[in-house]
């Protein structure tokens, strides 16, 4: 019986509802705790780059995801997962008790290869009841360049292993042949182990969590619960954007290049609100791209979902939330990519740009509720190597953090996790004891937050030694050429820097943010700035007491203060509020505030 049927036939009492919510999201966040502390790779069992969820048995709409899952993969298990249920349908397949499908096919409502989705029919008294599904970060699935982050590939299978829906365990047992077939394929294969099997017990715990919260309340209440919690968010998120003047708003990002072709890469989007519901297109966007950076439609999707959701965080994530958001499909345009177009950086960083691209239309309707561009990027850095003292292959996977953009309610926060996840930077003290690397440096980028009346966040600086061996570095980041936007007359945010020195010699990527297997020696450096946040209103009116205060700090320099903020500061560098008035006076400023 679907969940829609049920509703009506008797009214479930609001606080069975709420616990009901609970109890859902609890099975979730129960699964990624467990995904966490089982993993083997730091990527995962640090860097919290995973995500769990609950999904419809026949539709694979979502029905509940873990609130310590990637945002951006609220979408995109949505979308794996109705492409399992569509295999299963065509190929005839029978479902038993203990499967798990393994997909990572892009093309099949997946990211990139690196994300690998475990999806499992769950059966409650011998009937399916819903589907659940993870998704994990994997350091390596095979291709050109440790880490799968290719930043040269032009076409899909120089990025690794494409893996279709297919059993990899059959009634609890796992498949053997498949295994092989896998690990054959992969780098570091003797560690993935390890993490598959930490994939599956989360989705075991799962089973055994939501078949509790059955037992309790009966299947009926929970689907009757699970539809009513749909409609209610469907009809929250048409309230809020039913505050949203009617109209329609233009925003764009640009993406510094698709790493082939040195030339940036246009996102156009055009927001069109009526009534309840928000429009997104972006036909006007660039062509598809012969580097990896095109979108599939699954991450395209889930970016502007997790963009609105970004805006409006205070209403629940489940299908429904996503019913009054309209999206063209943008067919045409490297933000819908196809076989065998290259898509590894569509995740990590294209996902950025577009939820950008809906931030900078969207701040013009409602300025109050929104903010300057955040810093944009995973900072995606991979290094493969062999170590000698400990005789094994290793991949190193860091992902760091960037300013957040300013907006009404004050200043950007520094050093934040990207806009797609909450994924947080692996400590340097882990990293250091897994690989043979030495972090130099790990510092705030000072003067990299966009000026404004409320500045944006700072990036960060780290500095990577090879202590030992040869490796190759990849990377792929982005706003290396164009920092992240600024908001209402702030300035755009510092842009992201990338140096690798090798044998003294300095050496920066052609592309800027993008470039593969660079080979590395003992001590040769990794250099890495990440962006700033954009500021928010006008820099002339800020306080200059606060701007005092962030020279203090040494987030700005006393010269970039008073250029980009125009104030004058005392020796001893108080505010010379005369000064100050007279300066700002003749830059046309506001000096309300000084």
């Amino acid at each position: 019986m679907d969940p829609q049927d049920l509703r009506g036939s008797r009214v479930i009492d609001p606080i069975t509802l709420v616990v009901l919510q609970n109890g859902l999201q609890q099975v979730c966040n129960e699964m990624d705790l467990a995904f966490v502390r089982a993993a083997f790779s730091p990527v995962i069992s640090e860097a919290l780059d995973r995500s769990d969820g609950i999904y419809h048995r026949d539709t694979g709409e979502l029905i509940a995801q873990g609130e310590l899952g990637l945002p951006v993969f609220v979408g995109t298990m949505q979308f794996s997962t109705q492409a399992v249920i569509e295999r299963v349908k065509e190929q005839g397949i029978t479902l038993e008790e203990g499967d798990v499908f393994i997909v990572n096919d892009p093309y099949l409502g997946g990211t990139h290869l690196m994300d690998v989705k475990f999806v499992k029919p769950f059966f409650y008294r011998g009937r399916l009841f819903a589907w659940l599904a993870n998704t994990g970060h994997w350091p390596d699935t095979g291709g050109a360049v440790p880490g799968g982050f290719s930043a040269n590939a032009t076409e899909v299978e120089q990025e690794g292993l494409r893996l279709p829906p297919v059993k990899l365990y059959k009634r609890g047992a796992l498949d053997a042949e498949i295994l092989s077939i896998i690990l054959s394929n992969i780098r570091i294969a003797d560690q993935r182990i390890g993490d598959i099997k930490a994939q599956a017990a989360a989705l075991a715990i799962g089973e055994r969590r939501l078949t509790a919260l059955l037992d309790r309340y009966g299947a009926e209440t929970v689907e009757q619960a699970i539809g009513e919690l749909k409609a209610r968010a469907s009809q929250q998120m048409r309230a809020k954007i039913a505050e949203i003047p009617d109209g329609t708003y233009e925003g764009e990002a640009y993406v510094d290049s698709d790493g082939v072709v040195d030339e940036p890469l246009r996102i156009a989007m055009r927001v069109d609100k009526q009534g309840e519901t928000l429009t997104f297109d972006m036909a006007g966007s660039s062509p598809p791209c012969r580097g990896p950076m095109n979108s599939v439609i699954a991450t395209t999707k889930s970016s502007i979902y997790l963009a609105v959701k970004h805006v409006f965080p205070d209403v629940p994530i489940n299908a429904g939330t996503f019913e009054p958001l309209r999206i063209v499909e943008p067919e045409g345009t490297f933000l819908y990519a196809k076989y065998p177009r290259p898509v590894s950086g569509c995740a990590a960083e294209v996902s950025q740009r577009i939820a950008e691209a809906v931030f900078s239309a969207l701040v013009k309707a409602i300025p109050d509720k929104l903010f300057a561009a955040p810093a944009g990027t995973s900072g995606n850095l991979s290094v493969g190597g062999y170590d000698p003292a400990r005789k094994r292959s290793y991949v190193m996977y860091v992902i760091s953090g960037g300013g957040y953009g300013g907006s009404t309610r004050g200043d950007g926060l520094s050093n934040g996790c990207s806009t797609i996840g909450i994924s947080k930077t692996t400590p340097i003290e882990v990293m250091e004891q897994f690989y043979p690397v030495l972090f130099e440096e790990y510092s705030l980028a000072e003067g990299s937050g966009g000026a404004g009346e409320f500045r944006g966040g700072f990036g960060v600086n780290y500095k990577i030694r090879l202590r030992r061996g040869e490796a190759r570095a990849s990377m792929v980041m982005d706003h290396g050429r164009i920092g992240p936007q600024g908001a209402h007359g702030g300035e755009d945010g510092g842009v992201n820097r990338v140096r690798i020195v090798r044998a003294g010699v300095p050496y920066q990527p052609p592309h800027l943010s993008k470039d593969q297997g660079i080979g590395i020696a003992a001590d040769d450096l990794i250099e890495v700035t990440t962006p700033g946040g954009g500021g928010f209103g006008n820099p002339l009116r800020r306080s200059p007491q606060e701007v005092a205060r962030d020279v203090a700090h040494g987030y700005y320099t006393r010269n970039e203060a008073e250029a980009r903020f125009g104030v004058s500061l005392k020796p001893d560098g108080s505010v010379d509020a005369e000064a100050t008035m007279a300066r700002r006076r003749r830059n046309g400023g506001d000096t309300a505030r000084a």
